[in-house]
């Protein structure tokens, strides 16, 4: 019963990476960019969805599912780091700016976006 206890309090220690990714088209320069608190997660949940068809960017899915995954590059462009302060919880507005700087940087190398 102890160890069950161990792993429930292990288990919600756990902190997942948090980040911005990508998901780019190299046919057409464009791509679709997400922030999230578990990048891992959402990664698996992103391709499993483009694959299944599912995937509420409609735009982003048409071009998975004419031109394959094989033309497609899903990437992590930057982590953000937990504040060693362990009182934050809430890192909502720290990923939704680190978006932003993202999506400045990937317009400036002339990148187009699917549309949200």
């Amino acid at each position: 019963m102890d160890r069950k206890k161990e792993l429930k309090e292990q288990y919600r220690r756990m902190k997942p990476q948090m980040g911005v990714f990508v998901v780019r088209n190299a046919l057409r320069n464009k791509c679709y960019i997400e922030s999230t608190k578990d990048l891992r997660s959402k990664i698996n949940g992103t391709r499993f969805k483009l694959n299944a068809g599912g995937h509420p960017n409609r735009e982003l899915q048409k071009d998975w599912k004419e031109h394959g995954e094989a033309h497609f590059k899903i990437k992590i462009l930057e982590t953000l780091e937990y504040d060693k302060d362990e009182t934050k919880t809430d890192y909502t507005e720290d990923l939704a700016l680190l978006q932003m700087i993202w999506e400045e940087k990937l317009v400036k190398g002339n990148m187009e976006f699917y549309k949200k």
